[in-house]
């Protein structure tokens, strides 16, 4: 029997794997439908088979993996993007989409060790303006592109 060189990634695969199975057996009575016209099963299906593939690819690679396990959490970095993201959240109607997207890559950039505060701007505006267009323009979703006291709306 091989060895399990990562075991928190082989046992998080099995979960996933689980999880999948689940899903797949839950959602056998509804009807599938087509990729045009969904029906109820259709996402969960999909769902389950990806959670499947996916957890069988983690297990395989721990089963594999000759690299030492992450043993250390850094909770700083992890701390500041949630950070970001509640920032994102709370300050998206009032600074519209452009602005909260700025905000929030350059705080999740401090983040990393080699923060650059230009390319994080620039990152910031490049991520905004492909939101307004994807999300604003591309979906119709109604959210707000740029701040209150500039005009607001869209």
């Amino acid at each position: 029997m091989r060895r399990i060189d990562n075991p928190n990634d082989f046992w998080a695969g099995l979960l996933f794997m689980s999880i999948g199975t689940a899903a797949l057996v839950l959602s056998r009575s509804y009807a599938m439908g087509e990729a045009i016209r969904m029906g109820p099963g259709y996402f969960p299906r999909a769902l389950g088979v990806l959670l499947l593939v996916f957890g069988a690819v983690l297990s395989l690679r721990a089963i594999r993996s000759t690299k030492e396990p992450f043993s250390v959490w850094h909770l700083r970095p992890l701390l500041i993007v949630l950070l970001s993201l509640a920032i994102f959240c709370l300050a998206l109607k009032w600074l519209g989409l452009i602005a909260s997207g700025i905000v929030l890559v350059f705080i999740a950039s401090l983040a990393s060790t080699e923060f650059r505060w230009k390319e994080a701007l620039i990152s910031g505006a490049i991520q905004g303006a492909f939101a307004v267009v994807l999300f604003v323009y591309g979906l119709k979703i109604p959210l707000t592109v740029w701040p209150i006291f500039i005009g607001g709306g869209q």
